[in-house]
């Protein structure tokens, strides 16, 4: 017979720690914690108030988590649709029904094109609306309003994936409705994620690096306070904008506020999930890639490229700056194998970032066209071209 299973997966996600993390800060094994979220067994008493601090919630909300049914169960469904239909009765286990579903969507996003993903993230969104406009206040309301916020977020990021970057004026309405109700809510952490992908429009989309600059500094200060992880974050992407600018000492200063942020950040951390220890070397690469240190970024993206095989599309990116940093060392098969590489990535997620890196390093390969390794890549990028 099946075990029962509760909802303490589902927050840990939400949360962003792996079950690793949570079983090291709970200082018990990993296998305790899948016991726990199976519902085979419990937490021992003395071992709730921790749980629930790292789970950030109160005494009662841990227990709604251990008894209640995981959302995908009848009865969590059943809820759903019943605040659907009275939004102000709507109660936690359908609350914890759309965290769930909305949580599988984003950790669907690195794998799958955006363009597939787009109607159900839309689905959801609508939803979430419908629901936290006619919440009663209280913890109910701005559970809601969270993730209404989150949703918008992964809107403009899909709808920006899709359109191969080009689209940005829908990318930045969502992500100025979640950076209004984040402020609303108080949230910093929040309004500097909304804050940051605004920042990744303009360095990526429009390429403004002095308006990236002013967004990404102003992400780093608004998260200062609540969450290292995404103030280091922000901080790379400063780096990076004064990488664009050609200031290297300047860029070289915010690569080391990053890491100092960064270090500080632990599982408990509400971006933690935001944040992968590829990150610095993927964006300290590419920073590199800009200011024509060419060795130096091949060899930061060399090794990024080997920990992100689990991220699609930040690979595809991390391989086409390779390419790139390979084709101005003169490297042309190295060039040519990274290419080959991030056009593989680009064949299952069709990624708009790697998308316009790749075409642009296969613009760089031109003075080698004849060759017949070159020629060859070109036909795969005829056929992803294609396809798109």
């Amino acid at each position: 017979m099946a075990h029962h299973r509760n909802g303490l997966a589902a927050r840990r996600r939400t949360v962003g720690l792996t079950q690793e993390a949570l079983a090291e800060h709970m200082q018990v094994d990993r296998s305790t914690v899948t016991r726990w979220e199976s519902g085979r067994t419990a937490p021992q008493p003395w071992m709730r108030p921790r749980l629930a601090r790292l789970l950030r919630v109160d005494a009662d909300g841990l227990d709604v988590l251990l008894t209640a049914k995981p959302p995908n169960s009848a009865p969590g469904q059943d809820s759903l649709t019943y605040a659907m239909h009275h939004p102000d009765r709507v109660g936690l286990p359908a609350v914890a029904t759309l965290r769930a579903h909305f949580d599988g969507c984003a950790e669907r996003y690195d794998h799958v094109p955006s363009a597939g993903l787009i109607a159900e993230a839309a689905g959801q969104l609508n939803r979430i609306a419908h629901l936290a406009a006619g919440a009663t206040r209280g913890r109910i309301q701005r559970e809601l309003h969270i993730l209404h916020a989150d949703a918008c977020t992964l809107m403009g990021q899909l709808a920006w994936d899709a359109s191969q970057r080009r689209d940005h004026t829908t990318a930045k309405t969502y992500y100025e409705q979640s950076t209004g109700i984040a402020r609303h809510l108080r949230d910093t952490t929040l309004e500097a994620h909304a804050l940051l992908r605004t920042c990744y429009v303009a360095l990526y989309g429009s390429c403004d690096p002095q308006a990236g600059l002013a967004l990404a500094e102003q992400a780093a200060e608004t998260a200062e306070r609540t969450s290292p992880a995404l103030s280091g974050l922000a901080l790379l992407h400063v780096a990076e904008a004064h990488a664009m600018l050609r200031s290297t000492s300047d860029c070289e200063r915010a690569l080391s506020r990053a890491e100092r942020q960064l270090d500080r950040a632990d599982g408990s951390d509400a971006a933690a999930d935001l944040v992968s220890p590829a990150q610095f070397g993927r964006l300290a690469g590419s920073c590199y890639l800009s200011l024509g240190d060419h060795e130096r970024a091949e060899t930061l993206l060399t090794n990024t490229a080997e920990e992100l095989r689990d991220r699609r599309k930040s690979r595809a990116i991390v391989l086409g700056n390779l390419t790139l940093a390979h084709i101005r060392r003169r490297d042309v098969e190295a060039a040519v194998a990274s290419l080959i590489d991030a056009i593989a990535e680009l064949e299952i997620t069709r990624g708009g970032g790697g998308m316009n890196i790749v075409f642009g390093a296969a613009r760089e390969l031109g003075p080698w066209r004849q060759e017949p390794l070159v020629a060859e890549v070109h036909d795969r990028l005829l056929g992803l071209m294609t396809a798109a």
